[in-house]
């Protein structure tokens, strides 16, 4: 019988609702500061999400709606605008916008107590990822993670399972072994396509999506008295495949 040995964050959506309140106000913040007068209100910002990674939102933005006339080098001119709108991001999360989801702590406390190896991957910045991670769960819990994967750590970004596949690799797992946790199909896909058993926890642009290939799907994990996940379900999950 297989057994639970790791537990896999993505950060956005899944540790904090940060898209719609956070990331998605940091890259308007951003367009200001520069003097562009692109707006992405909540329903743009939302198909934006399609697309994974925020320099390739911004690219494919651009792309269908035109360049900046001052814009001379595409790959430099994302770079420095992505720069600028993380440390708007990272300015959110110091000032404690974003809380944490409901579950979270306590689920890691569990396996924390369990044994289980805990990671994160996401594609988002590294810094930002960090940040959440450090200030949300705090710098004892964030010591306890094995790894903390996100940004340009891998070429292709998800529904590719490049980056769980590097995951895989850097702590030497058994996918059968593996929960992810995410909220967003391209997260599913991503975590499946790397052989990894996957829950959703669906967030405020992801509700409708197609997760029929999940394990289970749930609105949140929940805390007491309404706990809608804890580490026994996750054994049960592996332990059924």
């Amino acid at each position: 019988m297989t057994e639970l040995k790791a537990l896999i964050f993505d950060c956005d959506g899944v540790l904090v609702d940060t898209e719609r309140d956070g990331h998605r106000v940091a890259f308007n913040q951003a367009f200001a500061q520069k003097g562009y007068c692109f707006q992405w209100d909540v329903g743009l910002y939302g198909e934006l999400l399609k697309i994974a990674g925020g320099k390739e939102r911004m690219r494919a933005y651009f792309d269908k709606n035109g360049w900046p006339t001052d814009t001379s080098d595409k790959d430099e001119f994302i770079k420095e605008l992505h720069r600028l709108k993380t440390d708007f991001y990272m300015q959110i999360i110091e000032e404690g916008q974003l809380p944490l989801r409901t579950g979270i702590t306590r689920l890691v406390d569990q396996a924390i107590a369990g044994g289980i190896i805990l990671a994160v991957c996401s594609t988002s910045n590294q810094r930002a990822v960090n940040l959440v991670v450090e200030k949300l769960l705090g710098l004892e819990r964030k010591g306890k993670f094995d790894a903390i994967l996100a940004g340009d750590i891998v070429s292709k970004k998800k529904p590719d399972p490049a980056i769980y596949n590097l995951a895989k690799e850097r702590l030497n797992l058994d996918p059968a072994g593996c929960v992810v946790v995410e909220d967003s199909q391209n997260g599913l896909l991503a975590a499946k396509g790397a052989g990894m058993n996957c829950i959703i926890t669906t967030s405020s642009y992801t509700a409708n999506e197609d997760f029929s290939k999940a394990d289970l799907v749930v609105d949140e994990l929940g805390d007491p008295p309404d706990v809608k996940i804890n580490l026994e379900n996750l054994k049960q999950i592996v332990a059924n495949k």
